[in-house]
């Protein structure tokens, strides 16, 4: 069996365990449910607040698209926006429906089918950069609000110690741009120099700092994206508008069940369900999504165990599957097969996978686009 092969198969091992591992988080979510209680619950809420709430979700998928369209534009000009926007909610259903690793890859490889003037590595390579971006503005937003943020559910010397790591947090992920920014365009010397230096170090030790090392370079390099201030300026203002729209979206599902939650406990809770949901299983991260963010409400704001669970299965519904209607219907009206898909994605995977990516088949894309 060849390299590829194990790769696939591999593949497909992972994507039953995580189905499985759903599957039993999910049952032990639900198996002390009353959901005699729980569908009352979710009877009662406020469904025009959660209408609203869909429609911000919505708006973010927008607000990708306009996004990506800026990362592509040293790479792909005339990039459309109306395919970006496509893709986006494609790969978005196709999180909820099969899980984020096929979501994440299915993206762009929707987009560069659609649309010819987007080759597969710019695609591929700004979505890299879309993560470093959200995972950026995420990690800052919970520290800078842990530092601020009250509890009723806790006492003084938990707040103190919350307050605490938000500190440590917050001081380290602004420490570690900075020196991603001044390490930039030194990325390929620091990372020959980590890389010298872990051949003389025990194996282990040595075997992280190697994949540290492939890491800085593969992130800076697909940094070259941002070609100047201006481009920098307009991700990081769609970034910010981003987390805004979905911020007020989980504030106002969790108003819908009567939790009287501000933007600064929504922040706190969303912080547990994205750590919930980074486990790529089908559904937004189905499980463990849902078992994060109830603890979260349960332990530090008091709230009712079944209230809690109701308005946590709701709000998995309006934050991931929200993209479904546009998604299938993007997909359906587009013509392209799935197969054609898997090809391009699998062909995109493989050249990762053997360190191309880095060095050829997708770097070589990153200069700016010349008319």
């Amino acid at each position: 069996m060849d390299a590829p092969q194990l790769r696939r198969l591999r593949k497909h091992f992972k994507f039953v365990a995580l189905c499985l591992l759903a599957a039993a988080v999910l049952v032990w979510f639900g198996w002390s449910l009353d959901w005699a209680e729980v569908s009352a619950d979710i009877a009662r809420a406020d469904w025009r607040l959660i209408a609203l709430a869909v429609a911000l979700i919505w708006l973010t998928y927008f607000i990708r698209g306009l996004r990506w369209k800026a990362l592509l534009a040293p790479l792909a000009p005339r990039a459309s926006l109306r395919e970006a926007y496509g893709a986006t909610t494609v790969g978005f259903a196709a999180i909820f429906l099969v899980g984020r690793a096929v979501g994440e890859v299915l993206r762009p490889a929707f987009l560069t089918v659609r649309d010819r003037e987007v080759k597969p590595g710019p695609a591929f390579v700004t979505i890299a950069v879309e993560r470093i971006f959200d995972t950026a503005a995420v990690v800052v937003l919970f520290a800078a609000n842990m530092v601020v943020l009250r509890l009723p559910g806790v006492g003084e010397e938990v707040s103190s110690r919350i307050r605490m790591w938000g500190l440590i947090l917050l001081a380290a992920t602004l420490a570690g741009l900075v020196a991603l920014a001044l390490l930039r365009p030194h990325a390929g010397a620091v990372g020959a120099w980590l890389e010298a230096k872990s051949e003389r170090l025990p194996r282990a030790v040595g075997r992280a700092l190697k994949i540290f090392a492939g890491l800085l370079s593969q992130t800076a390099q697909a940094l070259g994206v941002l070609t100047d201030a201006r481009q920098l300026l307009v991700v990081v203002g769609w970034t910010a508008a981003l987390w805004v729209a979905v911020t007020l979206a989980n504030m106002l599902v969790l108003r819908a069940f009567g939790l009287p939650l501000g933007v600064s406990e929504t922040v706190f809770v969303l912080g547990w369900s994205l750590i919930g949901s980074l486990v790529p299983t089908p559904g937004g991260g189905a499980g463990t999504y849902h078992a994060a963010t109830a603890y979260s409400l349960i332990a530090y704001f008091g709230v009712a165990e079944m209230e809690a669970k109701a308005a946590v299965i709701v709000l998995n519904l309006v934050v991931f599957g929200a993209a479904l209607p546009f998604g299938i219907y993007y997909f359906l009206r587009s013509g392209v097969s799935l197969s054609r898909l898997r090809e391009l994605a699998a062909t995109e995977e493989e050249a990762v996978a053997e360190n191309k990516a880095v060095d050829g088949s997708v770097i070589s894309t990153l200069s700016p686009v010349r008319d």
